[in-house]
């Protein structure tokens, strides 16, 4: 697992920072925010129905992962009866975990979908979450996990790099919500 999760960050990391540094590079601020369709490429068009299938299935996973917690306070606090279910056999289904479920991620596509500036919340979004998430609460269990001793050069070096991510997630979440709450978008 381990392995797995190191190799998804370092080809998830490699392949945005090449689409916003070689993207910025070609366009400047011009740059639009769906790089498949922003420079009236539209054709061939079951080309463009399948990336877009695949950025949904890359973002179904990432969706699964972080709802968990939200699923798992559901079914703690509201969680319904089990039932067998006739056409499946012996299997047993939480009605209320599956009608919860279907409605909050009907409820959240709809909201994403009617919602304006989509990319812009999207990026606020994940410029709040990515210090937290991606480094301190690791950079964290790490120090606690291999005991490693204050103020030595590892120390010292692990909490400059997490000083230093903190500070681009700052950056980015000004720029993110300039983009979101800016005179161009509103």
């Amino acid at each position: 697992m381990k392995t797995a999760s190191r190799a998804s960050i370092v080809i998830t990391t490699f392949f945005y920072l090449c689409c916003g540094c070689f993207g910025y590079a070609a366009f400047g601020e011009s740059t639009p925010g769906n790089l498949l369709t922003g420079f009236g490429f539209y054709e061939p068009y079951w080309l463009i129905d399948l990336a877009n299938l695949c950025i949904v299935l890359h973002l179904l996973g990432g969706y699964q992962v972080y709802t968990q917690p939200v699923f798992g306070f559901a079914d703690r606090h509201f969680g319904g009866a089990t039932v067998e279910v006739p056409l499946l056999g012996t299997r047993r289904m939480n009605v209320f975990r599956l009608c919860f479920r279907t409605a909050y991620v009907a409820a959240t596509t709809a909201l994403a979908v009617w919602f304006p500036y989509f990319n812009q919340v999207i990026g606020l979004l994940g410029a709040f979450t990515f210090w937290p998430l991606g480094i301190h609460f690791p950079v964290e269990m790490y120090l606690v996990r291999h005991k490693v001793m204050p103020w030595t050069k590892r120390w010292l070096a692990i909490r400059a790099f997490s000083i230093v991510c903190l500070l681009i997630s700052a950056f980015a979440s000004i720029g993110s919500a300039v983009g979101v709450f800016g005179s161009e978008t509103s």
